[in-house]
């Protein structure tokens, strides 16, 4: 049994979460936050989320996850059987993971925790983003998936990836700058909730925005 270890409010413990329910592979989750412990740095050098335990050992960042889980259940077919279809499924990923979420990693201190970032880091932050956006929409389709008619494994990235890009150049910025190139975010994440492991995870990741509200 693979346990997922981290907590319902990290994009990328959510987006190895989906993907999990999404090809129907038996997991168990842990409960954890990102940690400097000795114990934790064991399973996860750099002390973040998520991280899985299986019987081999530990393993962490989101996307060596999702290639593991591929590798060791080829027949629940993760990535598409057609050699193009998946390396472009990969590169969507890519782009979501690190030309997109990473670059607007930047702007969440001040965009979703209440501190502050530099002119420099919004200016260098808003030369990037506008640029990858722009990429991004050249190879993402919206029609309504990321690659087309069909859910794939690269709608697991920009379920829980491309809200909060959305989200921080709003708050940041004062607009949507992935609305300003016609990405329309809003109703691709309604439409992926649609399916009953996104509903999981957005469920679930509410719930436990509602408990530490309470606490």
């Amino acid at each position: 049994m693979i346990k997922l270890h981290g907590f319902a409010l990290s994009n990328y413990y959510n987006k190895v979460k989906f993907a999990l329910l999404e090809f129907g592979i038996p997991f168990e989750e842990v409960s954890v936050q990102p940690s400097q412990d000795e114990t934790f740095l064991e399973h996860s050098p750099l002390g973040k989320v998520p991280f899985i335990v299986t019987e081999q050992g530990s393993l962490c960042e989101s996307q060596a996850i999702i290639e593991y889980l591929a590798a060791a259940y080829p027949d629940k077919a993760i990535f598409s059987r057609d050699p193009w279809e998946a390396a472009k499924e990969r590169e969507l990923m890519t782009f979501v993971d690190v030309h997109l979420e990473l670059t607007a990693r930047n702007l969440y201190k001040q965009a979703f925790f209440g501190g502050t970032i530099t002119d420099a880091t919004k200016g260098r932050t808003e030369k990037l983003l506008i640029h990858h956006i722009r990429g991004f929409r050249r190879l993402a389709s919206f029609t309504p998936y990321l690659r087309g008619e069909r859910f794939s494994v690269a709608d697991v990235a920009g379920f829980v990836s491309l809200p909060l890009v959305g989200m921080a150049t709003q708050a940041i910025y004062g607009r949507d700058f992935l609305l300003d190139v016609g990405i329309d975010w809003k109703p691709y994440v309604k439409a992926l909730n649609a399916r009953p492991a996104a509903q999981r995870v957005t469920d679930d990741r509410k719930a436990y925005m509602d408990a530490q509200k309470k606490k």
